[in-house]
């Protein structure tokens, strides 16, 4: 009997953590289960660091709220964490003491809240005899075997409001305006925001752009009597031949993300305005799609998540991932989620193992975008 949960936030923040955090207390207390909240995810696992949650004071008021309320750790891969030892900076597995640490609290089940990377890591604390249950987060909408996860509907209307307000400076002046947005290695918020803001062209990770064939894009508008055009690009977009644009790299180890993407939009930018003659300006949205309050559909999906994720705890169902299939909630063992990614403690993703989920040539998306005449730079 499932009597004693906890939850954990991880991975970058986005708008939605809060309301599923509240959907799991909601429900385990419906339920008579004792909710609890480590702080700052898988570090909080690490340091046993964790608060009781209840709808009475601690998980109250928090729906409409960004962020997170037990907060988020990024790159804290406990599988190879990083420690200084002798003035030496060495690298160690210490997901046993996670283990430890949850069987001495006496947590019934974990409720793992991100990403491909955090579900990699839920997916190896399964196989260490952890009761798991994942929730689909990021704003990438990258992670495998759901139709959709929490808070890429907010990144999405953020950057559909920003081309809608690019879209006017963009006429006035004559100009071409590239606003750069988030996806690492998938494109789905630059070519859905695209479409929904009107854009000219939107280039993504999926799709190695020829810039030659933006700027003829370009062109025939100004033919047609339109001198400017909106052009969304992905922080993952590259041209054919070439590489993603690396702001600065770093040494984390082995399992996470070692660099910081930057300057795909100013790079799109400056080759454009040599290409056309048009004034080109480059806007980064960076951490705007990721705060602020969730959408309502970001709402109602992360509460559906939340409370499902709970349902499945008290149905006995561990080592799954909540997800949206076909429309409907479902689950699926996180051993699919992880898919050719099985070494303990790799959860890197943008490897050849990743499991990650791309924009394809016959998604519905890239064919709407096509049909209607975005350029997507091929």
């Amino acid at each position: 009997m499932v009597k004693k949960v906890a939850i954990l936030a991880n991975g970058g923040d986005v708008s939605g953590f809060n309301a599923v955090i509240r959907a799991i207390v909601k429900t385990a207390e419906k339920n008579n289960v004792e909710c609890y909240g480590f702080i700052d995810g898988y570090r909080g696992l690490l340091k046993n660091e964790y608060i009781k949650l209840s709808t009475k004071d601690t998980a109250s008021g928090i729906l409409h709220k960004g962020g997170s309320i037990i907060g988020s750790s990024t790159n804290a891969n406990v599988f190879n964490y990083k420690v200084e030892e002798n003035g030496q900076v060495v690298y160690k597995d210490l997901s046993e003491k996670c283990v430890e640490n949850v069987k001495n609290d006496g947590f019934d089940c974990i409720f793992t809240l991100g990403g491909d990377s955090t579900q990699k890591s839920a997916r190896d604390f399964s196989l260490r005899g952890l009761n798991i249950i994942g929730v689909p987060k990021t704003i990438d909408n990258d992670v495998p075997c759901t139709d959709i996860t929490f808070g890429y509907n907010t990144a999405v209307t953020v950057a559909t409001e920003a081309i809608d307000r690019l879209h006017s400076t963009a006429e006035t002046h004559h100009r071409i305006m590239c606003l750069e947005v988030m996806g690492r290695y998938a494109g789905w918020i630059a070519l859905e925001s695209a479409i929904a803001g009107g854009a000219d062209a939107a280039l993504i990770p999926e799709i190695p752009y020829d810039i030659e064939k933006v700027a003829n894009a370009i062109k025939q508008r100004q033919k047609e009597g339109k001198d400017f055009s909106i052009v969304v690009v992905a922080e993952g977009a590259f041209p054919k031949g070439g590489n993603i644009a690396v702001e600065n790299e770093r040494d984390g180890g082995k399992g996470v993300i070692n660099i910081k993407l930057g300057g795909a939009g100013e790079r799109v930018s400056k080759e454009l305005e040599e290409l056309t003659g048009l004034t080109s300006r480059c806007t980064v949205l960076g951490y705007m799609q990721r705060g602020g309050t969730p959408t309502a559909f970001d709402r109602v999906l992360s509460t559906k998540y939340g409370a499902k994720a709970m349902e499945l705890a008290l149905e006995g169902k561990f080592g799954v991932l909540t997800v949206i299939k076909n429309g409907k909630l479902d689950y699926v063992s996180l051993e699919d989620v992880v898919g050719a990614n099985k070494e303990i403690g790799a959860v890197q993703g943008g490897t050849s193992v990743s499991n990650t989920k791309n924009v394809t040539p016959d998604d519905d998306l890239t064919r709407t975008a096509r049909d209607i005449g975005i350029c997507l730079g091929d």
